[in-house]
């Protein structure tokens, strides 16, 4: 067996927030890792680079199916205004042109370093190229439907899709979308399939539009569902995430040993976050700052999120909402809003967090003998800090 050898002016294990300064990395040729520890001599080194190694990112949360609608959004339409985008341009290209975007994009995202992925499907068009990716990916198949009676004919569709993913070997399961586009009905049970599997994941107070909506019938996304002759989801007085919660406890009592990904949570507040940990025994947190921006230009409470002791993961959400997929961009545009978080914290939140969300850390998410994490190198770093100029790249 060869071994490989690597160092760096940092490297981040991630089983702890503070880097090995110069350190180094021993590998084998599968990229299982052998060795890591500090270098005697860095003089002596065949490879020192300056910068920062650290383990494979986890996206966990992605819609790569969408990444041939690139540049095509106008930014800052708020959610309704977001919505109505999707509903004129999902369908304006070709299937040739959509599956060369998608590939494009996956393999942009093995490049940059990501080595699994929890990714959005709305259809089957990533199958194929996820059979054949060496990323790891969770596939969550996303309903909606707002009409009560279409609940059985949409999960009869959705099972279909589920058999079809499987077929391809891929690890994937139904979710419930968001509260503003299906039924009490569907919620219910899109998500009492996806906790069939041991995972869900959720759009969750993405933006104050939702919470217009769930709290007082109000708004432009309650607007537009009128407007379109669509029903309307019940008007409860609470948090949108306090209905998502009450749609839960509708399938099995709490608490929820399963794995919950509740993606955006801009809105979320402290009583949210204390119900979210009474309830789910292992939430998670994704944070998609730079699509945040992009739609509605706020960011999540992410120092309460902290304080509160919620397991926070990072995604990119898609290029329908974003300029790019970028882990080190969404973690470079956290790191200036909230100067307070290091380098170290957030490699903890890009790779171990989605590890253990997808329930793949005893093999990815750390730089340790005898795991196969994949190995990123972070240039661009000022003081040991993400700067604009930051880019990451593969290393194995």
């Amino acid at each position: 067996m060869k071994m490989n050898r690597i160092a760096a002016k940092y490297v981040y294990t991630v089983n702890s927030r503070t880097p090995i300064l110069n350190g180094f990395v021993e590998y084998a040729d599968d990229g299982v890792i052998l060795s890591v520890g500090v270098c005697p001599d860095i003089s002596k080194e065949k490879v020192f680079l300056d910068g920062a190694i650290v383990p494979g990112f986890v996206n966990a949360h992605c819609h790569v199916e969408l990444s041939y609608l690139k540049g095509m959004f106008r930014k800052g339409t708020g959610m309704a205004g977001f919505i109505d985008q999707i509903n004129e341009l999902r369908d304006f290209k070709t299937p040739q042109e959509k599956m060369a975007d998608i590939s494009a994009a996956m393999d942009s995202l093995w490049n940059q370093g990501v080595q699994a992925m929890a990714d959005i499907s709305n259809c089957a068009d990533t199958f194929p190229l996820k059979k054949a990716s060496p990323m790891y990916t969770r596939t969550f198949l996303e309903v909606f439907g707002t009409e009560p009676e279409d609940c059985d004919a949409v999960m009869e569709s959705v099972t279909r899709l589920q058999a079809q993913a499987r077929s391809y070997g891929l690890d994937a399961a139904p979710t419930p979308h968001a509260c503003y586009t299906m039924s009490p009905q569907l919620v219910k049970a899109a998500s009492a399939a996806g906790l069939q599997s041991g995972f869900l994941s959720y759009h969750s107070e993405e933006s104050e539009q939702e919470e217009e909506m769930i709290g007082r019938g109000s708004g432009p996304m309650w607007e537009n569902r009128v407007k379109a002759g669509m029903s309307t989801p019940p008007v409860t007085g609470q948090s949108s995430l306090e209905y998502f919660v009450d749609r839960l406890l509708e399938v099995h009592p709490a608490p929820f040993p399963e794995n919950i990904l509740l993606v955006h949570e801009c809105s979320m507040t402290v009583a949210g976050a204390r119900l979210v940990k009474a309830v789910m025994e292992h939430p998670y947190i994704a944070l998609c700052p730079l699509s945040n921006i992009f739609i509605h230009n706020t960011l999540p409470p992410v120092p309460m999120m902290r304080s509160e002791g919620l397991n926070i993961c990072i995604g990119t959400d898609s290029l329908s909402s974003n300029d790019e997929l970028s882990m080190v961009g969404e973690m470079c545009c956290l790191q200036e809003h909230f100067p307070e978080l290091t380098l170290g914290e957030l490699l903890e939140w890009a790779c171990l967090g989605g590890a253990r969300f997808l329930g793949k850390d005893n093999v990815i998410g750390t730089i340790e003998p005898g795991k196969r994490p994949g190995l990123v190198l972070i240039d661009g770093l000022v003081a040991g800090r993400l700067s604009r100029k930051s880019s990451s790249r593969r290393i194995c």
